[in-house]
C-alpha cells in the first residue's frame, strides 16, 4: 500500500507497510540554458583581428559562413586556441552523482553552481543512481538500494536527534549530510568556453572516462553541436584525430569510437 504526500516542499511516495520513502533513481538530463549569440562569428572576429590590419569597427562587418568555417579551421590547425575562448556556454544538469559532479569540478577553467546539501533538506528522501554493473544484477541492486534505504533513515534520524538538540535548519542538514552516499543525486549549472568544453569532451568522452561524466559529456557534445557545428567539428576523445594517448591503457575499440562519434550530431 502506498501513498503521496507533501514532505519538506516535495510530493514524495510513502510505502505504509515500512513507513519508508520510496526513493526514485534519478535520470540524467542535460540542457543548454545560453551560449554567446552567434558564437562561431564571434571567434571569426578575434581571429580576424589577430591575423588583419582591421580596426575594431570593421570587424562588426558581417563575416560570411565560408569565412567563419576557415577562420576557425586554421585556428585549429595552429594550436591558436585563445580566440576560441570568446564563446561560452551554460549547461543545467541534473541526474548526476556526486561522484560525478566531483569529476566535473575538476575541471577548473569554469564556473559552478551547485545544489547545496546545507540549504535543501534531503529529509523527503534523496534520489540516486544506480552503477549499471549493480543495477543488471538482481541481487546486487537489491543490496544498493537497502543501503540507500538505510542511508536515508539514519540522516532522518540525525536531523531529529540534531532538532532536539536545538540545531535547525541548514545547521541540522550540513552535519546530517556526512552520512549521505556518493550515489546521491545532485543538479549544477555549468559554464564553459569553447576551448575547456574540446578540451573537456578530450577527457570525458574518452572510454576510460567513468560511464556516468562519459555519458554526460556526449549529451553536452550533441547539443553544442547544433549551435556550433564547426567549432565543434573534430570533437570528442583524443582517438578521432589521431593515436590513442592511452597507450597500454587503450581501450582498443578505436575503429567503433570514431564511428560512433561520426554519427554524433
Amino acid at each position: 500500500m502506498r501513498t503521496r504526500t507533501k514532505v519538506c516542499g516535495r510530493i514524495v511516495t510513502i510505502n505504509k507497510q515500512t513507513g519508508g520513502y520510496e526513493m526514485p533513481e534519478a535520470k540524467l538530463k542535460v540542457i543548454l540554458l545560453r551560449h554567446t549569440p552567434n558564437p562561431e562569428e564571434t571567434i571569426s572576429m578575434a581571429a580576424k583581428l589577430c591575423y588583419s590590419p582591421s580596426d575594431i569597427e570593421s570587424l562588426e562587418k558581417k563575416i560570411s559562413s565560408g569565412d567563419q568555417k576557415s577562420f576557425i579551421g586554421k585556428l585549429m590547425k595552429m594550436g591558436h586556441m585563445s580566440p576560441i575562448e570568446h564563446a561560452s556556454f551554460t549547461f543545467a544538469i541534473e541526474g548526476i552523482s556526486r561522484a560525478c559532479s566531483h569529476q566535473l569540478v575538476r575541471h577548473r577553467v569554469a564556473s559552478y553552481s551547485q545544489q547545496s546539501q546545507r540549504y535543501v533538506s534531503e529529509e523527503s528522501g534523496f534520489d540516486y543512481i544506480i552503477p549499471p554493473s549493480v543495477k543488471n544484477d538482481k541481487k546486487l541492486k537489491k543490496i544498493f538500494v537497502d543501503f540507500m534505504k538505510k542511508s536515508q533513515e539514519t540522516y532522518n534520524m540525525l536531523v531529529r536527534g540534531l532538532n532536539e538538540s536545538e540545531l535547525k535548519g541548514e545547521a541540522a542538514n550540513q552535519d546530517a549530510r556526512f552520512v549521505l552516499p556518493n550515489a546521491c543525486e545532485t543538479k549544477i549549472i555549468v559554464t564553459m568556453n569553447a576551448r575547456e568544453l574540446i578540451h573537456f569532451f578530450n577527457q570525458r568522452c574518452c572510454n576510460r572516462a567513468q560511464w556516468e561524466i562519459r555519458a554526460m559529456a556526449e549529451k553536452m557534445l550533441r547539443l553544442v553541436k547544433r549551435v556550433s557545428p564547426t567549432i565543434f567539428a573534430s570533437s570528442g576523445p583524443l582517438c578521432l584525430i589521431g593515436p590513442c594517448p592511452e597507450s597500454e591503457y587503450t581501450c582498443g575499440s578505436i575503429k567503433e569510437v570514431r564511428k560512433k562519434y561520426r554519427i554524433i550530431q
